[in-house]
């Protein structure tokens, strides 16, 4: 009788329901006990339960699915082949679901330490990465082999489990019951048939809105922060939740819901972004127009931009002055000829980000200008490139890794570089899977200079990065005192592991400000910018404030430069570093094209997608959650939030309008 098999194949599905059910929440609940120094003081166990309980309610969903599957692919063929065995099948579906979620919970403990959140929009990125490298990174650095040894083990446990209660006897109504469904009593088996299929429709109901029947009082990953905990509200979510964040929030994005592009406001955004309300063509290049307003140092010969691999901002504060990573760029922070901010973002937390940031003079909106069709069929005309061949510089890419990687070399020549330079250009041994060292990335670019005309280089560095792999005490590194000061700060999980990226992190600081003496005593008319291509991935404990998480620097140095060069509390980030070279250095009403204004012109706030930042405060875009930053100066946010909000959503929705659509506005 097929109810009475409906019946039977139901109740397998759920034993599948609360076994994926179970499984994310044990999960969840061991995640939260490892890395609970994440959580920060003063969480209670109330949080706790709520973070607990959300994430059930939430995790449903995600079990949900493979209920679903089993319902598709075992139940409803089982209703009309009954023969049909499909146990095999259902056991396969949650053993499958098992080895899903264990490699994911396995891998989201070393991500966490990385990002600080659980899967987000960094996966997505990571499908345009080089995956060998990707490989190799986890392989060297995050244990893969063993963690995928545990998996093993994991999926073994949850096979047997699973195979257990799948054979457990399933129950169906004796006696009276039984008599609803035969055949004579039609009346009653139809109504008991359309009971079940109702109650099997709540119920999916209820499980699709994680608890609950309806969309306002059901949760999802949009509304699962409740506990006001960053660490616990990103544990509500299980990772195929997480995943599916991600998934979604690039699927808006590419479709253009991204925060602050307002795609109807195109055009009045072009008119004001650089002050031509008077304008009204279609074309927007000419909106995009500024005029320098004359040259404020000597023009130099070479013009150094270095992108410093996870150059965050943090060792160079004076609360960190003990552990001397940072040592090299401080002394040049310190010289007459130099200008620092330390109210500086970059464009987002990706290399690819800066790198592309600078070379197209677009903000981040999510759509990768590395792999778009225009960008390799016309030049941006805010690009980098343009704007300092009209004032008779070579523009030229230097990179201490593979030039194919992240398509960024195809997207420089496109963009109007004239050469790029990898590792293997330059004949240098490969150090870990991501390239050469940093010094013989300079070392390369230093016995070239001797042959250029007047280039600009923007430069990128590698050995800052996973798989921490260079031999730091061959370079003069003291690993043993560097653990002594990390372990007298708060909060650190793995003070040795801490130590060894910082160890890594004074290496490329060190070649750095060498690179920078050494060229300055060769060719003393040159001009350096030193940031970061982001700050993310180290961090300086397990309770970072914003800005340690958050913001570069930016130093300007060499030639002409002093302290008082840009106007006091200045504040910019990627997109504005451009068009201040090109005003300090360019004769007046050169013509320039920028969305970004030059920090000669005192902007008061950097900012990126997610975050914003002002001398002395910084905050989030979307919130009004705002952090003070202790000696560093005003912490008004008034006018720096105000900018923020009159310039990014211009800024995004013309970079955006630039990337999708061109520069023909509507």
């Amino acid at each position: 009788m097929r109810m009475e098999k409906y019946i039977q194949n139901i109740q397998q599905d759920l034993k599948l329901f609360f076994f994926v059910l179970f499984l994310l929440c044990a999960y969840r609940a061991f995640f939260m006990w490892h890395m609970s120094s994440y959580m920060g003081d003063g969480v209670t166990g109330e949080s706790i339960a709520l973070a607990l309980w959300t994430g059930l309610r939430l995790s449903m969903k995600t079990a949900g699915w493979f209920m679903a599957l089993s319902f598709l692919f075992c139940t409803l063929p089982n209703l009309f082949f009954p023969r049909l065995g499909t146990g095999r099948l259902r056991l396969a579906i949650g053993v499958a679901a098992s080895f899903f979620f264990s490699v994911l919970f396995l891998a989201r403990f070393p991500y966490y330490r990385e990002f600080g959140m659980g899967y987000n929009l960094q996966v997505m990125q990571g499908a345009h990465d080089d995956w060998w490298a990707l490989f190799m990174t986890m392989a060297q650095e995050y244990g893969m082999a063993w963690r995928f040894l545990v998996v093993l083990l994991l999926v073994a446990a949850a096979w047997y489990l699973l195979r257990f209660l799948l054979r457990l006897p399933v129950f169906f109504w004796q006696g009276t019951g039984h008599h609803i469904f035969r055949r004579q009593d039609r009346a009653r088996r139809l109504a008991a048939s359309l009971a079940l299929a109702g109650l099997t429709v709540l119920f999916a109901i209820f499980v699709r809105y994680g608890g609950s029947f309806n969309y306002e009082h059901g949760i999802n990953w949009e509304n699962a922060g409740v506990t006001g905990n960053a660490f616990l509200d990103e544990c509500i979510l299980d990772d195929g939740q997480a995943l599916y964040r991600a998934w979604k929030s690039e699927k808006r994005m590419a479709q253009g819901e991204i925060s602050g592009v307002d795609q109807a406001r195109v055009t009045e955004f072009a008119r004001r972004i650089a002050g031509h309300e008077d304008l009204s063509g279609k074309d927007i290049t000419p909106y995009l127009s500024r005029r320098a307003a004359g040259a404020r140092i000597p023009k130099p010969r070479h013009i150094f931009i270095v992108l410093g691999e996870t150059l965050a901002q943090w060792p160079m504060m004076e609360k960190y002055k003990d552990l001397h990573a940072a040592d090299g760029i401080k002394s040049l922070m310190a010289e007459d000829c130099a200008f620092y901010t330390s109210s500086f973002m970059p464009n987002g937390d990706f290399t690819s980000i800066a790198i592309t940031g600078l070379v197209t003079g677009l903000s981040d909106v999510n759509v990768r200008p590395n792999y778009q069709p225009r960008s390799f069929k016309e030049i941006y005309p805010t690009a980098m490139a343009p704007q300092f061949k009209g004032l008779g510089y070579a523009v030229d890419f230097w990179y201490g890794g593979v030039p194919s990687w992240d398509n960024i070399n195809r997207l420089a020549i496109a963009q109007g570089f004239d050469h790029f330079y990898g590792y293997p250009d330059y004949h240098a041994p490969k150090q870990s899977t991501w390239g050469t060292t940093d010094r013989h990335l300079f070392d390369a670019l230093s016995g070239h200079l001797d042959e250029e005309p007047p280039t600009v280089h923007l430069i990128m560095t590698v050995s800052n990065h996973p798989p921490y792999n260079l031999d730091l005490a061959a370079e003069g590194f003291d690993m043993e005192r560097e653990k002594e000061a990390v372990a007298k700060l708060p909060h650190v999980e793995d003070a040795d592991q801490l130590a060894l990226e910082l160890g890594h992190y004074w290496y490329m600081d060190k070649v750095v400000a060498e690179f920078v003496r050494d060229t300055m005593k060769k060719y003393p008319d040159s001009l350096f910018v030193i940031t970061g291509d982001h700050a993310v991935r180290m961090n300086p404990g397990t309770e970072p404030t914003m800005f340690e998480r958050q913001s570069v620097p930016f130093l300007l140095y060499g030639q002409g430069v002093r302290g008082d060069l840009l106007p006091a509390g200045v504040a910019g980030g990627h997109t504005n570093i451009v068009p201040t070279l090109v005003e300090l250095i360019a004769p007046r009403d050169y013509e320039y094209h920028s969305i970004a204004p030059s920090m000669t012109e005192g902007t008061r706030a950097g900012f990126n997608r997610e975050f914003w930042i002002a001398q002395g405060v910084m905050g989030m875009v979307d919130s009004d959650r705002t952090e003070l930053l202790p000696g560093v100066g005003s912490a008004e946010a008034g006018p720096a939030r105000a900018e923020v909000d009159a310039v990014l959503p211009a800024m995004r929705t013309l970079s955006w309008w630039l990337l999708e659509k061109g520069t023909e506005l509507p």
